[in-house]
């Protein structure tokens, strides 16, 4: 089950490695696309384009359906919130080290606009 885990969140933060998938994923929140439409704001190929939108089907990111001779992707979120759960176990990490930055620059803020303080 663990092994498992694992291996789908290395196939999301994979897919949300790279910067072009990133902005097809934006674009598909707005609703579903026509991978021709996915790859029109980019100087790539339409097998370019596919290439990537197989990476975030492996993910589990988006779902394809092909109609005819067009193939329509949607946006899975769901796969995102297993990325988000693990990512939140490290916020208690990142918001203790925020309070301390934030005592440390206040401070640093009181002893330079009252500098007689420090003597």
């Amino acid at each position: 089950m663990v092994e498992q885990i694992s291996t789908s969140l290395d196939r999301i933060f994979h897919a949300l490695g790279d910067g072009t998938r990133r902005r097809m994923l934006a674009d598909l929140a707005g609703g579903e696309r026509t991978v021709s439409a996915l790859a029109e704001p980019f100087t790539m190929s339409l097998a370019a384009a596919s290439k990537h939108v197989k990476v975030l089907e492996a993910a589990g990111l988006v779902r394809r359906e092909i109609r005819g001779r067009t193939h329509f992707c949607r946006l899975d979120p769901g796969p995102m919130a297993n990325a988000h759960q693990w990512l939140s176990t490290y916020e208690h990490f990142w918001t203790g080290r925020l309070d301390v930055l934030e005592r440390l620059l206040r401070t640093e803020d009181a002893a330079l606009s009252n500098p007689q303080q420090g003597e």
